[in-house]
C-alpha cells in the first residue's frame, strides 16, 4: 500500500498535469486569437503546442484562400510565438498548402 506521501506526490503529478493542460488550452486560445485579428484570416486548426523557455510556440493553421469546393481551399502554417504571459512576440508563414494535398513524410 503507497503511503501519505507517495499518494499525495502523485495528486501532485496529476495536479500538475492538469495545470499545464490548462495553460496549454489558454496559450492555444491565445494564439489563434491574437493571429486571425491580425491576420484577418479564419483559424482551422492548431497543429502543434510547445512550452519554450522564453514562452510558448504554436503552429496554428489558416484558411487563406476559400475556395468551391472547400477541398482545394488554400491553407497555411503559422507559427505563433507567445511570451509567458501569453502576449504575442512574433509570427510567421512556416508553408502553403491545397487543403486536399496529402503531407508526405
Amino acid at each position: 500500500m503507497p503511503t501519505v506521501s507517495q499518494r499525495s506526490g502523485s495528486n501532485s503529478a496529476r495536479s500538475s498535469a492538469r495545470r499545464n493542460a490548462g495553460d496549454a488550452q489558454a496559450v492555444t486560445r491565445a494564439a489563434v486569437s491574437q493571429l486571425a485579428e491580425l491576420t484577418g484570416r479564419s483559424p482551422d486548426t492548431v497543429s502543434a503546442v510547445e512550452r519554450t523557455d522564453e514562452g510558448w510556440r504554436v503552429e496554428v493553421e489558416l484558411v487563406e484562400l476559400e475556395r468551391v469546393p472547400a477541398t482545394t481551399n488554400i491553407l497555411a502554417t503559422y507559427e505563433v510565438q507567445l511570451d509567458t504571459d501569453c502576449g504575442l512576440v512574433g509570427y510567421r508563414r512556416l508553408r502553403r498548402y491545397f487543403r486536399n494535398a496529402a503531407e508526405e513524410g
